[in-house]
């Protein structure tokens, strides 16, 4: 049996969805999850995904208060509507979750992601590869005579796709951090 990936607004139907009030559409979310910064909560939300099956499109942590040793993980995951109820109810009983918010449907928000782009090349290609990073706003942190490594701020699919066009120009090697995002206005 193939898998099958469903995209956003797309539909799988089933027999067993008998239920009108039910969804087979599968939904991208961005969760923003408030935790004390303590030993084990990480595993602990992580294993909350791993042990239902969930998927993780994105994950990252810091802490966000020193003082009341307060950490935010933001997780970026995709199910269908009553999945991703199911996950923030479930992450909602974990004792260190102080909050869980859903920034997909709380109004609008800002994401970015950072990445790190080894990219080889001589001649034209090192050429072309620097036009585009230009076009994308991408700076140079590091050049050898043999390559560059880019440092690109954006949205996930702008990093996507600057990938994209440096795949044939001689793209090695990528690191991400993953999305952070924060809800707009108060």
């Amino acid at each position: 049996m193939s898998a099958l990936k469903i995209k956003k607004g797309s539909t799988k139907h089933s027999a067993y969805n008998l239920r009108p009030d039910f969804s087979d559409v599968i939904e991208t979310h961005t969760l923003a999850v408030l935790v004390d910064n303590e030993a084990g909560v990480l595993a602990r939300v992580i294993g909350l995904f791993s042990g239902r099956g969930y998927n993780i499109d994105s994950l990252t942590v810091a802490e966000i208060d020193h003082t009341g040793h307060t950490s935010r993980i933001t997780i970026v995951t995709t199910g269908t509507p009553q999945v991703i109820e199911q996950i923030k109810a479930q992450l909602g009983r974990i004792v260190p979750v102080h909050e869980v918010h859903d920034l997909s449907v709380e109004g609008p928000s800002v994401e970015r992601e950072l990445a790190l782009l080894k990219v080889a090349g001589l001649g034209d290609k090192r050429v072309e590869a620097l036009r585009l990073a230009d076009i994308f706003r991408a700076n140079v942190v590091d050049s050898t005579l043999e390559s560059f490594v880019f440092e690109i701020t954006g949205t996930s699919d702008k990093i996507d796709a600057f990938a994209e066009l440096m795949g044939p120009l001689g793209l090695i090697e990528v690191a991400r951090t993953g999305v952070a995002a924060l809800s707009r206005g108060q």
